[in-house]
């Protein structure tokens, strides 16, 4: 699919949904739409604290409720318009959903003064894992490589 042209109505469509999440008092002031050839296929906002789930934020919930919508487990035709810049593991799922393009409307500088400050996140993903405040530690490394193996030899694999 070729880009097309940013639409300024869904963008604020993202935004209203991310404060009337807030007046509502249902979560944080993140909303989150997909769009699919000119058409609303999801939308979703910031639930973390609603769920109890650190990763229910606008931009994963309304990926998830496309991936549903659609059947399918990328959203390759589809934009994400969002009403923040979206934080590394927003934009991490973007990429992942293969996500065509990403419109936003706050930036993170923007987040950060409302006290939602990704940097250090952005900063401790240029360290190496040695030097990073959550000790990640490599373990059982042969046998982890057991569920590759089993992947690599799966005739029945989806490939993604």
């Amino acid at each position: 699919m070729t880009q097309s042209q940013p639409n300024p109505e869904f963008l604020r469509r993202a935004i209203a949904l991310a404060t009337q999440n807030v007046l509502s008092g249902a979560g944080g002031p993140f909303g989150a739409l997909i769009v699919c050839e000119g058409k609303i296929v999801s939308e979703g906002v910031n639930t973390v604290t609603a769920s109890n789930d650190p990763t229910a934020h606008g931009e994963v919930n309304a990926i998830r409720a496309a991936c549903k919508a659609l059947g399918a487990f990328t959203l390759a035709d589809c934009e994400l318009y969002t009403s923040c810049e979206p934080c590394p593991m927003c934009l991490a799922a973007a990429h992942w959903a293969r996500i065509e393009a990403v419109y936003y409307g706050a930036s993170a500088a923007d987040a950060a003064r409302a006290g939602f400050d990704d940097a250090f996140l952005y900063e401790e993903l240029r360290k190496d894992n040695a030097e990073r405040k959550l000790p990640t530690t490599q373990m059982l490394a042969g046998e982890a490589w057991a569920s590759f193996e089993a992947w690599i030899a799966s005739p029945n694999k989806i490939n993604y």
